[in-house]
């Protein structure tokens, strides 16, 4: 009850910000918003605390304080116009919302579920298959982070700053420090998160589209983006099988049981790399969640702020809340931040552009005093954790961020494309690509403005590799894409309101509908039925007990395995994690690896390593004994079993009696 009490404090507390705040925007919008500064907010204050204190109790009160304080202020600063309330419009919003939001959150909290450590009749902890990979790092980010000192080290590499944002994590930490169990504390939040960029979305659309059901179609495109991928499943799909079963059946159950065979997602050798939104990047990337989940809020503000057709120069809240909220993504999702940055300069060289005279001055001061403050804001993060993280990845491997590369992964590390250039981005994306070329062709000033904003992002994602791992940018493509979603949608309304009395329509509107979402139908359809152990009981209890009976700030050394119950189920220290993760944020494993793989097998010739690495545990599993020539005599003369099931040991390190 701790932590639901405290989440709803939060949540409580944005909303009634917003309201004091932004008064004239609409109901709904409110809401969004003020649900969404409550989780800002959530991230940010027990962490600012954490840095003076540890991230424990203490840090949580003095956060709920602050909160208490920024409310009164907000109160004080209020805007005193009336509140706008309900219209015909805004009820009508209400009920596409109620349509389309409901069931897409009913489907992620389903898949939060299912996928964040299911535990079965047996003990047995599974997941789904796509957080099977980096599910195990957020676990041990979340259950890590509990009473750490700030900055924090990586749990998995200690000695080395988290420069990874981390922030979305913290938040499920703070549950878990409350009393919720790993899984409630990081499916909960997910869920309300994945609802709130559903909420967003709608509501985005709502300011930046023309029609009365292009909200709707917008979230749909976005959310259920797929492609034309289908194509190369269903390749000649009317013929049988030699037992006479249908092809078309066959291949179904391919995509249903096969590992990463959805018409999303066949990196090889179909090249298909435009995964679906929620089933590849919301459910498994909780960093890119909780990013998405807060510059969604700050597209809507930027685009209410300085939209040339609604634009209120009283909107000094609106503009200062922006910038304040742009300024503390870095920390939550570094790409959304460069993805609002880009934008923001789109939207404001087209703006001054058509703008002439004085309005021009004053308009670029607006720029300049929203990008001034949120770059403030935002430097302490970028260049304590970012920028550290770029540079020292620099020096361990030379080259590995920031590469000049055209065309993303269709150009794998720039040896060459795999597809002509136009069709990679038809055959991944599928028809928004074409409708986005008709739309960019049409004499309309709100769809220019709109593609501005998006360009430099495309931009940006297409001739940069910002990380070693090319795939990477996709997180900037997807924001560029809801942009160009709104101009494709009213484009797509255009076209259909224009084909009115063709009797074909209602066929040709299924047919697209088709091509549209099959392949993301298919996608979620593979992703709700997926299941993999990633802990087994027996892996559970060895992770409980080291949970249980361990001092926190332990080190244990164990191998390189990236489900460990130690790092994950325990939040304990390990000297060395995965280089399917460390890998990627640019750390140099090899040393500490060798040392390992060194006392494993020779462990009283390398009982140094013991010291080196400050280790106070060993935990040595099936991982271990199928991975080094593991010398259980020697162990056992250096140090004492204080664990042991089929699964695995654990050894305190001292002289055994």
């Amino acid at each position: 009850m701790t932590a639901l009490g405290y989440l709803l404090l939060y949540l409580l507390g944005g909303v009634v910000i917003i309201r004091f705040l932004l008064p004239t925007h609409t109901p709904l919008a409110r809401l969004w918003l003020g649900l969404s500064l409550g989780l800002l907010l959530l991230m940010w204050l027990p962490a600012l605390w954490a840095f003076a204190f540890t991230f424990g109790t203490l840090a949580h009160l003095l956060a709920a304080c602050s909160l208490l304080v920024l409310t009164g202020a907000s109160y004080l600063l209020r805007d005193r116009r009336s509140v706008r309330g309900w219209d015909a419009k805004e009820k009508t919003l209400l009920r596409q919302v109620l349509c389309v939001c409901i069931p897409l959150t009913v489907l992620s909290g389903y898949l939060q579920y299912t996928h964040v450590c299911r535990v079965d009749a047996w003990g047995n902890w599974n997941v789904g298959q796509s957080t099977y990979g980096d599910l195990p790092m957020h676990l041990a980010f979340v259950s890590g982070l509990k009473n750490s000192v700030f900055p924090p080290d990586y749990p998995f590499y200690p000695g080395q700053t988290l420069s990874y944002p981390f922030l979305a994590d913290s938040l499920s930490t703070t549950l878990y420090l409350f009393g919720w169990e790993l899984q409630a504390a990081l499916a909960v939040p997910g869920t309300i998160m994945m609802a709130l960029c559903y909420l967003g979305v709608m509501v985005l659309a709502r300011e930046m589209t023309r029609g009365k059901k292009t909200v709707v179609l917008v979230c749909l495109l976005f959310f259920l983006n797929g492609g034309l991928g289908f194509l190369y499943d269903f390749d000649q799909a009317a013929g049988y099988e030699y037992d006479g079963t249908l092809t078309v059946v066959e291949r179904v159950r391919f995509i249903l049981q096969g590992y990463y065979k959805t018409p999303t997602n066949q990196p090889d050798p179909n090249n298909l790399r435009w995964s679906n939104l929620i089933a590849d990047l919301l459910i498994p990337q909780r960093t890119l969640m909780g990013g998405y989940c807060m510059v969604i809020p700050c597209l809507y503000l930027l685009y209410k702020v300085f939209d040339p057709e609604k634009r209120e120069e009283k909107e000094t809240r609106a503009l200062v809340l922006l910038s304040v909220w742009g300024g503390l993504l870095p920390l939550i999702h570094t790409h959304s931040f460069l993805a609002l940055g880009l934008s923001s300069l789109g939207y404001m060289v087209y703006d001054l552009l058509h703008e002439k005279g004085e309005a021009r001055r004053r308009l670029f001061l607006r720029y300049l005093a929203y990008g001034a403050l949120a770059v403030v804001i935002a430097c302490p993060q970028l260049f304590g954790f970012t920028f550290r993280q770029v540079f020292e990845a620099k020096e361990a491997r030379e080259g590995s961020f920031l590469h000049f590369q055209f065309n993303w992964v269709n150009n794998p590390n720039g040896q060459g494309m795999r597809d002509f250039y136009l069709w990679f981005y038809v055959k991944n994306i599928g028809l928004p690509v074409l409708l986005l070329i008709g739309a960019a062709l049409e004499k309309d000033k709100h769809t220019r403005r709109i593609l501005s904003a998006a360009l430099p992002i495309i931009l940006a994602a297409e001739l940069i590799r910002f990380q070693p791992n090319e795939y990477d940018n996709n997180k900037l493509f997807y924001l560029a894409y809801l942009l160009c979603l709104m101009p494709v949608v009213d484009y797509t309304a255009k076209l259909y309101r224009k084909m009115k009395g063709v009797r074909a329509r209602p066929l040709m509107a299924f047919a697209a509908s088709v091509m549209l979402f099959l392949s993301a139908f298919l996608t979620l359809w593979r992703e709700a039925v997926s299941s993999y152990q990633a802990f087994s009981a027996e892996a559970v209890e060895a992770g409980m007990y080291a949970r249980n009976e361990t001092p926190e700030d332990s080190v244990f050394l164990s191998g390189t395995q990236h489900l460990n119950p130690i790092s994950s189920i325990a939040g304990r220290t390990t000297v060395c994690g995965p280089d399917l993760w460390l890998y990627w944020h640019g750390i140099e494993t090899g040393e500490r690896k060798a040392d390992i793989a060194a006392f494993l097998t020779f462990p009283e010739a390398n009982a140094e390593v013991l010291e080196k690495y400050d280790v106070d545990y060993l935990y040595v599993s099936s991982y271990e004994r199928s991975s080094y020539e593991v010398d259980w005599d020697g162990l056992d003369r250096l140090c004492t079993r204080v664990f042991q099931n089929d699964e695995a040991v654990i050894y305190r390190v001292e002289v055994a009696p």
